[in-house]
Formats: C-alpha cells, structure tokens, sequence
C-alpha cells in the first residue's frame, strides 16, 4: 500500500484548488485544478488533442489523488442538501421489505433467493419438499464490506454440485467456486481470471466456461478481445482445462459461449465478433468422433438453439426475421436451408422460453408483454392473459415441469411471482411483495411523439394521479437507445421515492433498442446514432410542450450507453434540460475500443479508426470532445466507479475535467467515484441507497426544489 503521506503530498502537487473560479448561486463551490498535457492524436490527418489522458491510467498515484480530490468537492457539495437525509432514510424504509425470486428445482431441493429487506446481497436458500427453507449460500459472508457478489450458480445434471462466480468489487473479471450441494463443502481449487462467462454442465463430469487471455497493463483498463471457451473435467487443475473453441489468431472472437441442450446430447457453441451477430455450431456429445457442425459461419444474425427433441433442434433467430422466429431443422443438417418455420415471425419482437413441454411466446407490442402458449407440434394452445399492462418474464423450465413461475410488474407495481400451471394455463399468486408504496394512487399512460425525421416513438410517462400539468413538475427523462435493449415497464423502489415527491418519470423506447426489432436497433447505430439523439431531444420537447415540465425542472439520466446518450444530449442541446445525469457512461468515442471490451461495440458505434467518414462522425457526438468555452451547461452530477471494467472511468473523468474547465455560469459540474465498485452488477443494497440518494437530491436541490413533501422534514 502507498503511504499516506505520499498520496497526500501528491495530491497538493498536481491538484490545487481553483478559489474564484465557478461557483454556484446557491453554494459556494471550488473544483480541483486538474492538470492538462500536450497529448494529440493524427486520426485522417486531423489532430485531436487529448489533454486529460493521463486519467487513462487507473494505477497512477496521481489518477488516485485526482479521484480522492474530486470526491472531496462531489460530497462536501452533496452534504449541504439539507433534505438529503431525509431522502436517504425515505429510501431505507421503502426499501425494507421482504424480496423473493422466482423459485427454481435442482436435483431433490427447490431453491430461491430471498432479501430479507435491506440486506446488502440477496441470500440463496433452499428446501427438500415441504421443509422448513435453510440458507443454502450467503454472499453477504463474501466480504466485509459486501462488495463481493454473486454472479452465477449452476448446478450438474443430478443437482448434486454446485458451481458459483463471484465478482470482487463489482469486476466483470469472476471466480469460480466449485461444492458439494449436499454438504457445502469446497470440493477443489478455485478457478480464476473468468470473464463474460457462464457454467454449462456436462452430466456430473465437468462444465464449460469462457474467458479471455489476463490482459498486459491494468487489469482493469487492458484490452480483452480474443475469447476462448475451455472444458473444466472435476478433479483437475485448471491449467490443464481443454481449450474448445478460441484463440486463433488469424480469426478473433470477443465473445464466445457453449451451453448444452438440456439432454446432454448437444453442445452448442456461439461465437461473435460484437454485441450483435454471431456464428452457430453443435456437436453431438453421444458420438465420441463427432466434430463441430457449423450451422451459421457468418455473424449476420442472432441465432441460437433454444431447445431440442431428439435430432430436431428449435433455433431462435433473426435471420431473414427481424423481429425474431422460431425454426425447427434436423440436427444431421443443420444448415439455413434446412430449416422450416416453427413459429414464424410476426409484426411484434418475440422473445421466446420453453418448459413444460411447451413454448411460450412472448412478444413485445409497444414495449408491453403479450405471452401465446405452443405445444412442441407449433400448435397455439392459449393466449396467457396477463395480471396487466406491463412486462411479464420467466415461463421457462425443466422439459418435465408442469408446475413454473412467472412474474409481473411495471411503473407503477412492484414485482409479483405467480404458480402457472402449463397444461391447464391456471396461475395464482405465490409471492406478492408488502411494500409501503400503493400503486393504485400512481397512473404510467403510453404516449407516442414524433421525433425530428418524423418517426413515431413511444414513451411511458408515470406519476401520481391527479398532478397538474403547470409545467413546474420535477421530472426523469431516462433513456438508453443502443445495442438492441429494450426497456420494457418495470418497477423500481427508487423510482417510487422520486414519484412521491411529485416527480414525474418518462422512459422513450429509442431506435438503437429492441422493441420493434433489428430494423429498429439498427436504426440508430453507426452513422445513424444521431438518431438515437433527436429521438431523446424530441421527448424532452414533448413533456415540455404538453406542460408535464419545463426545462428548469427537467433532469435527463441515463447509463452505460445511456451515459453517452446523456452526455451527447446534454452537449447538443444544453438549453433543454436544468440537470443532466450521465452514469458510467461511454463518453470518449475516439477511444472507447481501446479499452476492455470495447472493440466488441464497433457494431453499434463503428470506430475512428474504420474510416475517415466515421472518424468525422463520431468525433461530431463525442461528448468529451463537444465541451464547448463559453457555454452554460445543465447542473452536472457525472457518476463512475473506479472499478468498472466494462466502460472505464476515464471516459467520464475525462468528460468531467472537459466540463469543469469550460462550463460558464453558475451551474455545478461534480463527478460522484464510486470507491471498490463496478459497472452496476452486484452493487451492495447500501451503495444503491446511498447513489440513489446523491442524485434525488442533486437534482431536486437544482431545480429549485426548497424542501422535501411535509412527511419527510427533517
């Protein structure tokens, strides 16, 4: 560990404290002095200079003085919001209820995760028949301060093993853990340096996983690109796993994975060059000479094999399909021109599961669940009619399951798990959560809005019924728009302590998602991103038109992704909005594939070093690269975390330095570091709270907002 002193000493050395520079109307506030150095870039013959790049390097003493400097500014800022506090405590208790997961069967137990209320990690427990349910694995024991997570557990054919990840700081980089599901007890050595990775079983004999080579320089920041898929038999080492699939240099694979039909007699494998299409291959376990099967050798679609009877295997795909299939095809040929429509595409997305024996269809139509019910022959059996208006998810399960579990929720309603029973298509409610929040006193109305090319664009806006429409409403406008994602309703506690308070939440479905399929997606990615943009800036202008805010009260969020959508929103139309809320957000696009896995986004953004044209556009959206001298941005809160290894904090402590040095008047611009924390998976209940609560407050204390509803004085 470095010495105090010397941190501290460097700290005064390189960040001094600017004394008259920008300050707030209504507190004072100071920014550390954060160094610039001469450092450009030539991309096409153009020069780009990038002043803040020693913040790249996430094992620099000084990267580690600039974050304990600005996180000094960021809460001292925070600790003057007189209602914080009373934010915080609201959150706590709305929060401390009981939470239940959908249960699942392994072997002779039914297990479930259970949260007590405001335990910092949920607990996986267990019965055997109708027993009393005992602790089977407790991840708030991983730690002492609960950062450590679970990721994934899954257990062998009989049930009878276990094996579980873990993240350590909320890192995309995993363990795997490996024990007697009968006993608890470790069986073998654990296995490390897995990423993106699942556990497949075969039988009782081992499992498949993935990761990738450990990166030269920071683990952290490194660049991850050739994915390799290994076979790990139980009793060996690690080092002597089989590598299956990966790792030729001539071909790279960012992301590959290989799972196992739940027979056990096939193993598929996908292989993928992005976040979007990928290659698709079998081999049939039951013939010891059989060799990899390649159904797709193109990443043109998103295909994969979601189920099998026998040889006949049935691949969800987008190929020729952009709202998704389902084909079935013999598994002796495999190929494309073999197959015959299952369940064929229709005009809405389809996101399928199956268990049962049956299929179930769910689409999305406006965002919004609709489930049709197939038997193995294609035939409809029932439409599910859904409790309401809103988002429905699981219906899967074991081939023999007759008995499975869905659940359903959306703006405005927390969560429900119900017992379906899928030959008779009968449910009842098995878990239901008691939560001092009633719904019935909110209202979610869909809207559609035009944006600026004329596409028609749906938004969910949620509040309390009976607000006046005066235009002084506090309200979220949140988005993401990118690598095929589609937000679809569901609640959150946060959102209902925003709500409460009179708040109002909008969420737009923008191109560069999922909701009407890949056409849609692709709508707004590479030199159609702006799209993505006017699609935001046109709902913003919409809720101020029809009097739901104005800009004084409108605060735009976002995350990953969304963090750029905040970031080039906010730099495009800084008059448009009173705060802005940029998260983890990807926010120097001249450089984001540099890092990690970056380079596997190339299909949503393209990459500046593709092409001259793409160079140019890119650089026109960067957010880091907008900043404008002279301009009056929003109230800024930029928040990261210092181990985020998906998008690295130095896009936004580059993006807050850019902001902090030209921002004219008197809004603040704070960047919020999230200490021994990642990209969002895993986040302890505690930090959430704690977040959440930092950015309530910042944004009501910005608007204006003097004091909280009478219920929560201080």
């Amino acid at each position: 560990m470095k010495n105090l002193l010397f941190v501290l000493l460097g700290t005064l050395l390189i960040i001094s404290c600017k004394t008259d520079k920008k300050a707030t109307s209504q507190m004072a506030l100071s920014y550390p002095e954060t160094k610039q150095v001469d450092t450009v870039t030539t991309y096409f013959g153009s020069d780009v200079k990038d002043p803040y790049r020693w913040l790249e390097d996430d094992r620099s003493d000084e990267t580690a003085a600039w974050v304990e400097a600005q996180n000094k500014v960021t809460f001292g800022y925070l600790d003057q919001i007189p209602y914080r506090k009373s934010l915080k405590e609201r959150l706590e208790k709305l929060w401390n209820y009981e939470k239940l997961s959908r249960p699942f069967k392994e072997g002779e137990y039914t297990y479930f995760y259970k949260n007590d209320g405001l335990q910092n990690q949920s607990v996986v427990y267990r019965r055997k028949g109708d027993s009393e349910a005992e602790v089977f694995l407790d991840p708030n024991t991983f730690s002492e301060d609960a950062t450590t997570s679970l990721s994934t557990l899954s257990f062998s054919k009989s049930g009878d093993i276990a094996a579980y990840a873990i993240s350590e700081g909320g890192s995309d980089w995993r363990k795997i853990i490996i024990m007697d599901a009968e006993t608890k007890e470790i069986k073998e050595d654990t296995l490390i340096d897995v990423k993106f990775s699942g556990v497949s079983w075969k039988g009782d004999e081992g499992f498949f996983y993935s990761s990738y080579d450990k990166p030269k320089g920071s683990q952290l920041s490194a660049k991850t690109d050739q994915h390799k898929v290994y076979y790990h038999k139980l009793g060996t080492s690690q080092k002597n796993d089989e590598l299956i699939f990966g790792g030729t240099p001539e071909e790279k694979h960012r992301y590959i994975g290989a799972y196992l039909t739940e027979d056990d007699r096939y193993m598929v494998l996908t292989a993928s060059t992005s976040t979007s299409g990928n290659k698709l291959f079998i081999k049939d376990l039951e013939d010891p000479n059989a060799t990899l099967i390649t159904i797709l050798n193109d990443t043109d679609s998103d295909s994969y094999v979601a189920d099998s009877r026998g040889s006949k295997l049935y691949i969800v795909t987008n190929r020729n399909a952009p709202n998704q299939k389902i084909v079935i095809v013999d598994a002796a040929n495999p190929q494309p021109e073999n197959w015959k429509d299952f369940i064929p595409e229709t005009e809405h997305v389809l996101s399928p599961s199956s268990g049962g024996g049956y299929f179930f269809a769910e689409y999305m139509v406006d965002a919004v669940s609709k489930v049709l019910q197939y038997d193995m022959d294609g035939k409809l059996v029932r439409e599910i009619q859904l409790p309401g208006v809103g988002s429905a998810g699981g219906f899967g399960g074991k081939k023999d399951d007759k008995e499975m579990y869905f659940s359903f929720t959306n703006y405005k309603t927390p969560g429900t798990t119900y017992k379906f029973n899928a030959d008779t298509g009968d449910y009842d409610v098995y878990w239901k959560p008691e939560i001092d929040f009633d719904s019935d006193d909110y209202e979610s109305k869909q809207v559609f809005y035009t944006s600026k090319d004329g596409t028609k664009v749906p938004m969910i806006i949620t509040h309390k019924k009976g607000i006046e429409l005066t235009g002084k409403n506090p309200t979220i406008l949140y988005g993401y728009g990118g690598f095929n994602v589609s937000l679809t309703p569901s609640f959150r506690i946060t959102n209902a302590v925003w709500m409460e308070q009179g708040g109002i939440y909008a969420v737009p479905n923008l191109r560069g998602g999922g909701e009407y399929g890949k056409e849609w997606h692709k709508a707004g990615t590479k030199m159609q991103k702006q799209n993505v943009f006017d699609d935001f800036i046109a709902a913003a202008e919409y809720l101020i038109e029809n009097k739901y805010t104005s800009s004084d009260y409108l605060a735009i969020s976002g995350g990953s992704n969304g963090g750029l959508l905040v970031g080039a929103t906010m730099t495009q139309r800084p008059d448009l909005m009173k705060v802005a809320l940029p998260a983890v957000g990807v926010l120097d696009m001249l450089r984001y594939h540099t890092f990690t896995a970056g380079a596997g986004w190339a299909y949503d953004y393209g990459t500046s070093e593709e092409s001259e044209e793409m160079f140019n556009y890119l650089k026109g959206y960067s957010p880091v690269h907008n900043v404008k001298e002279g301009v009056q941005y929003p109230a800024t809160m930029v928040t990261t975390s210092d181990h985020d290894d998906r998008v690295v904090p130095a896009h936004s402590f580059k993006f807050a330095s850019e902001l902090q040095d030209k921002q004219t008047g008197d809004n603040p611009t704070i960047i919020r570091i999230e200490v021994n924390a990642g990209h969002g998976a895993g986040r302890p209940v505690s930090k959430i709270i704690e977040a959440s609560t930092d950015v309530f407050a910042f944004t009501l204390y910005n608007m204006g907002i003097k004091q909280l509803k009478s219920e929560y004085k201080d």
